[in-house]
């Protein structure tokens, strides 16, 4: 029995008017075509580098500039927890009538004046002699030299406080070969403060003689050359081609040399705790002491913001009087 043609199925790729919506094949639905357009008028040629900068922008603010601000507020406030209230620049007026701050202020300084030209004076003769074509076996040499910088902070001041020890130290027991007395490295003020600066020294001269020789190789040959054919000699080059083409590399040590040692804390901390009668105190470790072992979080606060203040001053007038004169 034959079926009436209103009855018979459709007919393949005949039109059916009952079906709506968008055919298969036929281009994409309006909200998924609108959201392909935000898309691509969201990456444009301009908007992409902020985009790839956006991880980095986020991070910063999250865990650097967010914790900078709280930093600030916090040393405008004094008590603990939720008792904390606004007291204004009372933490900053109590740091300047502080003495125990001063001698941290004045131990710093102390350590930084000897210790800062010291190092940076080995450094430089260090590399002076490792860029020597006279040394043999240079690598291995500068590899030995290197060495040090990669030493953890602690564990170099724990190393050096079994060396300078009074009794079982090996610095004393090598002093006592040739007839000098025991010294007290740790027990006594002034050479506790040498011994951190022993410390600070040998951590950090060969860091620092490496980018000295990294210059020093980029010093063009035909300028000693050139010194040499006028008669210049060995003290002269140094002075006045040497000097001259390091003052960049020169400026970039002694800042970073000034920074660091104003925030010094390892190897104190570990050789002596700030003894003896708070010699080797240094602000940072002031600032813990408030912070961590008292819990002043405020009076802390603003020992950090004083430190920045300083740090940046010094830094300021380094690169004033070392920087390129033009």
């Amino acid at each position: 029995m034959s079926l009436a043609p209103s009855e018979r199925a459709p007919a393949t790729g005949a039109a059916n008017p009952t079906v709506t919506g968008t055919p298969a094949g036929h281009g994409t639905p309006r909200r998924s075509r609108r959201t392909h357009q935000d898309r691509r008028r969201l990456l444009t040629r301009e908007s992409v580098p902020y985009l790839l900068i956006m991880p980095a922008v986020l991070g910063f603010a999250v865990f650097k500039a967010y914790p900078i601000a709280a930093s600030f507020w916090i040393s405008l406030t004094t008590g603990n927890g939720e008792e904390r209230r606004f007291s204004g620049l009372a933490n900053y007026r109590r740091l300047l009538d502080d003495p125990l701050f001063w001698t941290a202020l004045k131990n710093t300084a102390l350590i930084l004046v000897v210790q800062v030209p010291l190092m940076l004076g080995l450094a430089l003769l260090v590399a002076l002699g490792l860029n020597s074509t006279k040394v043999r076996l240079r690598p291995l040499w500068r590899l030995g030299v290197f060495v040090p910088s990669l030493t953890g902070l602690v564990a170099a001041g724990v190393m050096f406080s079994v060396i300078l020890n009074r009794d079982a130290g090996l610095l004393n027991w090598v002093l006592s070969l040739f007839g000098v007395d025991r010294v007290n490295w740790l027990g006594s003020p002034v050479w506790a403060r040498v011994g951190v600066v022993l410390v600070i020294t040998w951590h950090y001269t060969g860091y620092n003689a490496v980018m000295y020789l990294a210059g020093l190789q980029g010093v063009p040959k035909e300028l000693y050359e050139a010194a040499m054919v006028d008669g210049a000699g060995p003290v002269r080059r140094f002075f006045s081609i040497t000097l001259p083409q390091l003052r960049p590399i020169l400026l970039l040590t002694v800042v970073l040399s000034t920074i660091g040692t104003l925030q010094l804390f390892d190897e104190p901390y570990v050789l002596t705790g700030g003894g003896p009668d708070n010699a080797t105190l240094t602000v940072t470790m002031y600032l813990y002491n408030n912070g961590f072992k008292y819990f002043d979080f405020g009076y802390a606060s603003a020992l950090a913001y004083a430190l920045a203040l300083i740090v940046s001053l010094l830094g300021i007038l380094q690169v004033r009087l070392m920087g390129e004169r033009r």
